[in-house]
């Protein structure tokens, strides 16, 4: 079954660490990627740009209207995810507690079973 293991930023929080806090926060996503590559769970992850270089596309009367910046105003964002492929909910959220950011009081990981997805399929 495949999970998002979706990890969501706090600026807030990010900030409030010492350097060597989000050193080895970052650092720490390595040794995950090697174990969940070498027990076959892995398909993939995404980090993603800070929400103030998006833009958000919306179709008013036939025509495109970009705006710069994030969607919404808020203090999380989607940093970004792991997509796995594993035997269970249980074992999904084994592996979310091993992701350096769920051990930082203020930001966490959500999982969410994926429903379809396409395009990843070897």
């Amino acid at each position: 079954m495949k999970y998002l293991l979706i990890m969501h930023m706090n600026p807030a929080v990010w900030e409030s660490l010492t350097e060597e806090e989000r050193n080895a926060i970052m650092s720490g996503h390595g040794p995950f990627m090697d174990a969940i590559r070498e027990s076959g769970e892995f398909i993939g992850t995404t980090a993603l740009a800070d929400p103030s270089n998006s833009a958000v596309v919306r179709v008013r009367d036939g025509a495109p209207v970009v705006t710069d910046g994030p969607y919404l105003e808020a203090k999380e964002y989607l940093g970004g995810y792991y997509l796995v492929d594993v035997e269970s909910r249980e074992r999904a959220l084994e592996l979310a507690a091993m992701i350096p950011d769920a051990k930082v009081d203020g930001l966490g990981i959500e999982v969410r079973p994926v429903m379809f997805s396409a395009g990843t399929e070897m």
